[in-house]
């Protein structure tokens, strides 16, 4: 028990570091990633029938899907932030779905879709990445 605890602080404490120092599209990746590893716990506190740790997970989910919501940049393309947007609403309620009806497969779509929108974001190129740092400076 003792190992879990210590391996979860230095994960947090990792984790604190990463964000202290990251750049925004790193806080994104970092947030997706987030969301991408409470998603697949929460797929077992599911199967456990562990009511309290998937509630807890899943709420943190949701969470991290409205902070990406709130990271959309308005101004950068209005037409694909709606649809992110849309998405990310949607990926919202299909995990609260999951969490009353105990579905490991709407938690399965979720993750599904958030995969392609990190494989997206992650193709990011340096100079994009300038680019908008510049846009926004």
């Amino acid at each position: 028990m003792y190992t879990n605890k210590g391996i979860q602080a230095y994960k947090k404490d990792s984790l604190k570091s990463d964000l202290a120092s990251a750049d925004p599209h790193r806080v994104i990746q970092l947030l997706m990633q987030g969301a991408l590893e409470r998603l697949a716990l929460s797929k077992g506190f599911i199967e456990r029938k562990d009511l309290e740790s998937k509630s807890q997970t899943l709420t943190r989910v949701v969470e991290i899907i409205n902070a990406l919501r709130d990271a959309l940049d308005r101004d950068a393309n209005p037409e694909l932030v709606d649809n992110l947007n849309d998405l990310y609403a949607y990926m919202i309620d299909q995990v609260q779905e999951a969490s009353v009806t105990m579905d490991v497969q709407k938690i399965d779509l979720v993750m599904g879709l958030l995969l392609q929108i990190k494989g997206a974001w992650d193709q990011i190129s340096e100079i994009d990445k300038q680019a908008a740092a510049q846009a926004n400076a």
